[in-house]
């Protein structure tokens, strides 16, 4: 493919070149027959590396989302066949209900410095994105598939695979790219699993992951701290009652120990709801 777009740093743009790459993230999404969505959103096809093997496929019906002007104008040059599907918009900001009445897919070879902010809005439409194959830097897409004890395990593991079962498909050098980033890329395919509730306050869960990480190299007990004190005073405990509530043998672990249903149990253990 010519290159006539210019790769903006601050827009994060390294453009995929390999084409076999490419025909493999496109053919990594996988819309079975009679499954809800044939609705698939591109976000940031750039040159189109994807967009061409998007267009090939008989089973979706895509949408694209680009944030720059000069890759709009190549794009709508370069294939027609997306004239009116194309958004020229921030993908962070699109009120996504808007362009999609049903489920939808998402996919994209991802802008590396707002790929975990395109994760955190995939969360806020879970129940409307059954799946997600994205390409991202190489130890972000390590973290969000790792399971616990791993040193890479961290919020937004936790957050997306309480909600999402995550692969990782294939790791894809710098070579592949133009410019080529100083990293290395992989490709990751997120899809949906059957929980259609955590069984516990998702605000809380979401605190309680988000504080235990924000201080990982401490217990539980030291960066819940504010937590657990506002329950003692809410509950009106002595002092006793506190030294026994925080004496549960969890509050010694630091947060990469636990995984998703633990972080559950805890939430309900801090908000006081516990079976």
């Amino acid at each position: 493919m010519d290159s006539k777009v210019r790769a903006k740093k601050a827009l994060g743009q390294h453009f995929l070149t390999d084409q076999g790459i490419a025909r493999a993230i496109v053919e990594a999404l996988e819309v079975m027959p009679g499954q809800a969505g044939r609705d698939v959103l591109e976000v940031g096809p750039g040159m189109g590396v994807l967009t061409q093997y998007l267009l090939e496929r008989e089973d979706i019906d895509l949408k694209l989302v680009e944030i720059d002007g000069e890759s709009v104008e190549y794009l709508l040059t370069h294939f027609p066949a997306i004239q009116g599907r194309l958004l020229q918009a921030d993908f962070l900001r699109l009120p996504l209900e808007k362009y999609f009445q049903g489920h939808f897919r998402i996919i994209g070879n991802f802008p590396y410095n707002i790929s975990s902010q395109i994760f955190f809005k995939v969360l806020d439409y879970r129940d409307r994105i059954p799946e997600v194959v994205g390409m991202v830097q190489k130890e972000v897409a390590e973290r969000l598939a790792e399971g616990p004890g791993s040193k890479t395990y961290g919020i937004l593991s936790v957050l997306l695979q309480a909600w999402y079962d995550i692969e990782y498909l294939f790791t894809v050098g710098s070579g592949a790219f133009a410019p080529p980033p100083k990293v290395q890329s992989a490709v990751i395919r997120l899809r949906r699993n059957g929980r259609t509730e955590l069984g516990c306050d998702e605000a809380l869960f979401k605190t309680i992951v988000k504080t235990s990480f924000g201080q990982r190299r401490k217990t539980l007990r030291n960066s819940l701290k504010p937590l657990l004190k506002a329950r003692a005073e809410r509950e009106g405990w002595d002092e006793a009652k506190v030294a026994a509530f925080a004496a549960d043998p969890v509050f010694d672990l630091r947060p990469e120990r636990l995984g998703v249903e633990d972080f559950v149990s805890l939430t309900r253990k801090v908000s006081g709801i516990w079976k």
